[in-house]
């Protein structure tokens, strides 16, 4: 579990196939690799990926052809945000994050306001349905407050501080992000489905 708080951007290194997918490397860039042993997860642009390798400052994933077909981001080069697994009496800053990518949206608009940005994005017409205005959204693993819908697009705004320390500073119009909806959105309609 995750909370959408990004602890350090790191960048994919060598990706490389196998049998089940891909073994992918990266540098973990400031991210505190203390405590952190293989088998831990970590959060790499929102997917929950098991450490295989560490070498300090590197990581290395085995990423199934599952992740691969349903993410956005593991190509060599790529600024990729990092977040360790919640543990027990961590803070809850952002919202709850389970680390399993929903989908994958596109960037659509990106707009100035003052030192902030509001970014568009859209979702798959199946994901569109969990976003909701003021609701919780998790894009490339951040955690967001979505501040406007209009049918499968929606809208949140980032402040300085996201841009600074996170991989959305360097979105561009037509760039592909990974989407987590709300965990709570999604039970909410499971239970709905169910009439006594």
């Amino acid at each position: 579990m995750f909370t959408g708080i990004i602890q350090a951007v790191g960048k994919v290194g060598a990706v490389s196939p196998t049998s089940g997918g891909a073994r992918v490397g990266l540098d973990s860039g400031a991210l505190d690799l203390g405590g952190v042993k293989l088998g831990d997860s970590i959060a790499v642009n929102g997917a929950c990926l098991t450490v295989v390798g560490l070498a300090t400052p590197r990581l290395a994933f085995d990423v199934s052809r599952e992740t691969l077909a349903c993410t956005a981001g593991f190509t060599p080069g790529a600024a990729v945000n990092l977040e360790k697994s919640l543990r027990v009496g961590d803070g809850l800053d952002g919202h709850i994050v389970s680390g399993h990518i929903d989908g994958i949206g596109v960037v659509t608009r990106i707009t100035a306001e003052g030192d902030n940005r509001r970014i568009a994005f859209e979702v798959p017409r199946e994901l569109a349905k969990y976003v909701a205005r003021k609701g919780s959204v998790a894009v490339d693993g951040v955690s967001l407050t979505v501040n406007a819908v209009d049918g499968c697009v929606f809208e949140v705004n980032l402040i300085p501080h996201t841009l600074a320390h996170t991989n959305l500073g360097v979105l561009a119009e037509g760039a592909k992000v990974n989407i987590e909806v709300d965990t709570l959105a999604r039970y909410a309609e499971r239970l709905s489905q169910f009439k006594e």
